[in-house]
């Protein structure tokens, strides 16, 4: 019987671009990752979505024809990605069932205003159904928040599936614009959260500084020295004492978030890569203390996100977590840079075969739901 093929395609709050892949998902558990793909957002499209964070002018129509570039985009990765799969040759569209899509996160305000609150990822589904010729999962989050739920973090359940021991407490850490940990207990219980900032403030500052897209490697960060007094700014933020269900985004820690910060830390002004330093130990210091809070008998510490590739930050998650192992998904099976859009082909995969997508644990919802709306070819 020939197993049922489906997409992911996932777009972060870092930014950086499109990730794709083409994955199946055996009846025995774990996932057959067939084939990925990766397109940049170029510049124009990223300097829109950083914009579109915040409240402006024209926002609506801005949003809608974003939504429309974006849905294009996908269709192109997604058109790359079939292309790349040479069993032996470029699939047929019909061999996929579906494309699990989350669009661009936006806004991210649950439980706010009327209780209920929003999310809001920029998509045009329906276009992206058209122009692919595949099925088209997505909105997947909305369910969840109208469940009483955060509607977020999403990849927990496809974290369980795919990295939990029955011997051992599991952590998987996913380093993008924002960093959110999921704790995969030895008993089978999981919980997860937004930890806090990540590369998305990283990033702001070596662009803003460095005229360079992100800190490679972390060695600008690696060069500079913790500015102790901007640090203790940082960690008053409330959100971090906040129990979970959590969850956060470029809504809260953005570069406003930071200016106020320096300007609370004192006078003077910090050297720019003292500054990298301390946000990248911000980050650092944040998911390891969520980690030793949550799960202090935790055995791994599986890494995932382009924040992996941060030597300089993997290097201190190791060191303030000393009894860990702490190392990047590819050494269980998942390559880093992959994990996010295959645990959206999953999601698509539950919502086809009306599986929950939700773990109540993690987002707080008043019970497990199918996510996403389809959108047939």
């Amino acid at each position: 019987m020939q197993r049922d093929l489906f997409i992911g395609v996932m777009s972060g709050t870092s930014l950086d671009g499109v990730d794709a892949v083409l994955a199946g998902f055996p009846t025995a558990g774990g996932v057959d990752l067939l084939a990925h793909a990766h397109a940049p957002f170029d510049a124009q499209l990223r300097a829109e979505l950083l914009a579109l964070n915040t409240p402006g002018a024209n926002e609506l129509h801005r949003a809608a024809l974003v939504s429309n570039t974006i849905a294009r985009t996908y269709a192109m990765v997604v058109d790359r990605l079939l292309e790349s799969h040479a069993e032996p040759h470029a699939l047929s569209r019909p061999a996929v069932r579906a494309i699990g899509a989350h669009g661009q996160t936006v806004r991210h305000r649950p439980h706010e205003f009327d209780a209920t609150g929003y999310t809001v990822q920029l998509l045009n589904a329906a276009l992206l159904a058209e122009l692919s010729g595949i099925d088209v999962v997505a909105d997947l989050r909305s369910r969840d928040i109208a469940a009483n739920g955060q509607g977020a973090p999403l990849v927990p359940a496809f974290h369980r599936a795919m990295f939990a021991r029955e011997d051992a407490t599991v952590a998987v850490l996913n380093l993008g614009g924002i960093a959110n940990i999921t704790v995969l207990d030895a008993g089978g219980a999981t919980i997860g959260f937004d930890c806090g900032p990540a590369n998305a403030l990283m990033d702001h500052w070596c662009a803003l500084h460095r005229g360079l897209p992100y800190d490679a490697e972390g060695a600008w960060a690696a060069a500079g020295t913790v500015n102790v007094a901007l640090l203790d700014a940082l960690s008053r933020d409330a959100y971090f004492s906040l129990a979970p269900p959590k969850s956060t985004g470029r809504d809260h820690f953005n570069p406003e978030w930071l200016a106020a910060a320096l300007a609370a830390a004192g006078a003077d002004v910090p050297v720019a890569r003292d500054v990298q330093a301390t946000l990248a130990e911000l980050t650092a210091r944040t998911c390891a203390a969520e980690l030793l809070r949550h799960a202090p008998t935790a055995a791994e510490l599986l890494v995932c996100g382009g924040g992996a590739f941060n030597a300089h930050l993997m290097r201190r998650l190791a060191a303030l977590l000393p009894g860990v192992s702490v190392m990047r998904t590819d050494a269980r099976g998942l390559p880093a840079m992959q994990v996010e859009a295959a645990a959206f082909a999953w999601l698509a995969s539950a919502h086809c075969d009306r599986r929950p997508g939700n773990l109540p644990s993690v987002t707080g919802a008043a019970g497990s739901r199918v996510l996403g709306a389809l959108y047939p070819a």
